[in-house]
């Protein structure tokens, strides 16, 4: 049968990494999690006391770094650092060396590497739009900002985030901008993505509803 690329992209808190997660073990593809190898990079430039605005330097450590994001596992040169990226301070570190292009020119290369033999459920900003254009399934999940502000207080993914569901939703409200007002690869909807709002849908339902395009993917 053949493998599938699959594209999900949206904002944070939009359910990427829950519905990517679900369609990956249902399909028995793998999962990418793009948005980790980014936090990774910040961590270990912030580890490595490399200013997260030293673009030659953030680039040629994401050049180098031995890293590994699949399987719920994030490595960076034999750092576990799964549970350390996802604080507040590594969001705005990965925020920043998202902005940088030549850092993203690293990531994406490595990112279409892993993803080109098909087979695979990739999740991210601008897996569809830049990443894989040609993926055979771009989705872009959306949710109102509240929605968002809410699972992201409460994902025990994040459970180092200690200011409270209003903070949680000004970082998000400024992660939002950076995103999609960045000058390389900006968040964005690529014009044949299926848009879909997941406000107060049950993750089982998205799930189903993507699936049932994957299966009909696989009948062309």
């Amino acid at each position: 049968m053949r493998k599938l690329i699959i594209a999900i992209d949206g904002p944070s808190g939009a359910g990427k990494g829950t519905i990517s997660r679900n369609l990956s073990q249902a399909l028995g593809y793998r999962h990418i999690d793009t948005g980790a190898m980014y936090r990774a990079v910040g961590w270990k430039a912030d580890h490595d006391d490399i200013p997260l605005d030293d673009e030659a330097q953030v680039a040629a450590l994401a050049e180098r770094a031995d890293l590994v994001v699949e399987g719920g596992v994030v490595e960076i040169d034999g750092h576990d650092v799964t549970r350390a990226i996802r604080t507040p301070e590594i969001d705005r570190a990965a925020t920043a060396v998202a902005r940088l292009p030549r850092v993203r020119e690293v990531l994406v290369a490595r990112q279409r590497a892993l993803g080109e033999s098909g087979g695979v459920v990739m999740e991210g900003r601008d897996i569809g739009t830049v990443v894989f254009p040609q993926a055979d399934l771009k989705i872009y999940l959306d949710a109102s900002e509240e929605e968002r502000a809410r699972r992201r207080a409460a994902d025990p993914a994040h459970t180092l985030s200690r200011g409270g569901q209003a903070a949680v939703a000004a970082a998000i409200a400024a992660r939002d901008r950076s995103d999609t007002t960045r000058a390389a690869s900006p968040l964005t909807l690529a014009a044949d993505a299926v848009h879909i709002d997941t406000t107060g849908v049950p993750i089982e339902d998205v799930v189903e509803r993507v699936l049932s395009m994957v299966k009909e993917k696989l009948k062309v």
